[in-house]
């Protein structure tokens, strides 16, 4: 049976305030579920990169897509170790004390090997799950990719095989000696909300936006304070 955590790893293990971490499947799979853009982190030749891609999960594995001349692409197919990590910011955390500043946060950093996806099948089902956690429900009104296009888009899969969840929530922790100071302490909330839709003015819809435009949003709302 899967256990419920994901086993820390030297990777994966937290060491700066350890306590703030989290490994159990749930918590990690609720932040990658929850963000749009993942930072993925490799190295050619000693040379590091990070870069900023859109991302799916389904079930142990997290899919990658972009362009076959992509770069990122490119040297993760050859089976190359991977990091990515996603983060939400939810709050700016207001100390009496300039060294106490602190931010609430939820992040997610996973490690594994990423294989390149070549049956057509599933690549079609990884885009698909791409379009529906971008916006639920879209997969079904837009135009399925052609063959020309599915030809011309590289889909890769990275397992989790290493992850730990850190969350920092709640007031800000001054030492006792400051609480007296003057300066306004407290939590101002963030978080991700979308606008008024847009619609294209190219070729004006036949049809009002659907209700996963109208009242688009992400994921639940950040912990309490």
């Amino acid at each position: 049976m899967k256990s419920n955590e994901y086993p820390p790893g030297p990777r994966s293990t937290l060491k700066r305030l350890p306590e703030r971490g989290r490994y159990d499947r749930s918590t990690v799979h609720a932040i990658l579920d929850e963000g749009l853009v993942g930072h993925i982190g490799f190295a050619v030749k000693g040379q590091p990169f990070v870069i900023p891609t859109a991302y799916v999960r389904i079930d142990e594995t997290l899919y990658l897509h972009g362009s076959p001349a992509s770069r990122m692409l490119k040297e993760l197919r050859k089976g190359v170790p991977v990091c990515v990590t996603v983060t939400h910011l939810d709050g700016i955390v207001l100390a009496r004390s300039a060294f106490h500043h602190s931010m609430n946060f939820r992040s997610v950093v996973i490690f594994g090997t990423a294989r390149s996806v070549d049956d057509l099948d599933e690549k079609k089902r990884v885009l698909d799950a791409l379009v529906e956690h971008v916006a639920a429900g879209r997969s079904s009104d837009a135009r399925p990719g052609n063959p020309e296009e599915l030809a011309f888009t590289r889909i890769l899969a990275v397992p989790i095989e290493e992850a730990s969840a850190k969350v920092r929530s709640g007031p800000p922790i001054d030492d006792e000696a400051d609480l007296m100071h003057p300066a306004w302490a407290g939590v101002v909330p963030l978080r991700l909300q979308a606008g008024q839709p847009i619609p294209d003015e190219r070729h004006p819809p036949t049809q009002e936006a659907p209700a996963y435009v109208t009242g688009y949003r992400r994921g639940a709302a950040p912990p309490p304070e």
